[in-house]
């Protein structure tokens, strides 16, 4: 039976080894603060599974994530310029790609019968990306829907797999497998659409390269859901219930659905993740006191609070993957830009599901 285990380890081997390849890269201008940050990571996927398998103790994990917190709150993590280099063959010149002054991420300097060996943050020019536009045209989203088109049929398929009458996927685990089958396939099917001159090699520098770019934000959609569980645990949901109770006007169900509304907002921009201020916000007003208070539509009132929350996602650095990935991703000068342009459609949002919610759900 398979289990979700392997996708674990292969991204903990994923994480070691940029963090080893950034550790050999001498000319990083952070490079033992990178390397110390990513190791730790990759390290920890590979002792999770003798935590969950209650074989090792969990506080080991817990002092791990203390010191990626020092290393990134200190700063000893990140890259100091958006401009690149490169000895790539193939890869460019590393063009400058924002105002900023060069890094010392450099190519290291050849010596007698030695190749320079790039930098970890080496990666083609503004043209040379152009240029692979122009030739490979659409064939360049074919290794991003890979992962879906992978990820849904493994989901779907893989539990109806059985050998010796026992399921091939443990129970629960199809959507990860299918989600980590499709990931491995699309390096695989870049490659061989691209051609890289290192192919082996490649994917793992502009893995890092990207990590490096978003930085210690790529772990906050993992941290947060955390806290969610952390919050729901310690009774915040009943807290915030007891509160608003004692605040809302008796009988008053605008109140209410506004309350309802702003609190999942507010709480996705603390919590960066609608999924976990959902529990918090239904437990405290959504089911007490518009379902069964006010009579309202269990699914309609869930499903409009579920789209309040996600307003203040737009909104929120703590939403890293939707607002500081495309950021780094794309180099943008002002990485809180996309913050800004959507900052004026939250609004506008959260002001039309709260008048939906009050018109439909009851």
């Amino acid at each position: 039976m398979i289990t979700n285990e392997w996708l674990y380890w292969l991204i903990g081997a994923f994480f070691v080894a940029v963090s080893v390849l950034i550790l050999l890269d001498a000319g990083h201008a952070k490079r033992l603060g990178n390397a110390a940050f990513w190791g730790v990571l990759g390290l920890s996927f590979f002792y999770g599974t003798f935590v969950a398998a209650k074989s090792a103790p969990a506080w080991v994990l817990g002092i791990a994530v203390l010191v990626m917190v020092a290393l990134a709150g200190f700063g000893f993590t990140g890259t100091t310029s958006r401009t690149r280099t490169s000895a790539v063959a193939g890869a460019g010149a590393g063009q400058p790609t924002g105002p900023a002054t060069p890094t010392s991420a450099i190519p290291r300097v050849a010596g007698p019968g030695r190749e320079a060996a790039p930098s970890v943050l080496a990666t083609s020019s503004p043209e040379e990306r152009e240029d692979f536009a122009t030739r490979f045209g659409n064939r360049l989203f074919v290794p991003a829907l890979v992962v879906p088109l992978v990820a849904v049929l493994v989901a779907t398929l893989g539990p109806l797999i059985r050998i010796g009458g026992k399921p091939l996927l443990a129970e629960g685990s199809a959507t990860l497998t299918g989600l980590g089958i499709g990931a491995v396939l699309a390096v695989v099917v870049a490659v061989l659409i691209l051609r890289p001159p290192r192919p082996v090699t490649t994917p793992l520098r502009e893995g890092g390269r990207l990590l490096q770019a978003i930085g210690w934000a790529a772990l906050l959609p993992q941290m947060l859901s955390t806290l969610g569980i952390v919050f729901t645990q310690a009774g915040v949901g009943t807290a915030v219930g007891t509160i608003a109770k004692a605040v809302l006007p008796e009988g008053s169900l605008l109140a209410a659905v506004v309350v309802y509304c702003a609190g999942m907002a507010i709480f996705t921009i603390v919590m960066g993740n609608a999924f976990a201020a959902f529990p918090i916000m239904t437990a405290a007003i959504g089911w007490p006191v518009l379902v069964q208070g006010f009579g309202g539509n269990p699914a309609a009132v869930f499903a409009i609070g579920m789209l309040a929350g996600f307003c203040g996602t737009l909104v929120t650095p703590m939403a890293a993957n939707f607002n500081l990935v495309p950021a780094a991703l794309l180099e943008m000068r002002d990485k809180y830009g996309p913050i800004k342009a959507q900052l004026p459609t939250a609004g506008i949002l959260l002001v039309v599901n709260m008048g939906v919610m009050y018109f439909v759900a009851f």
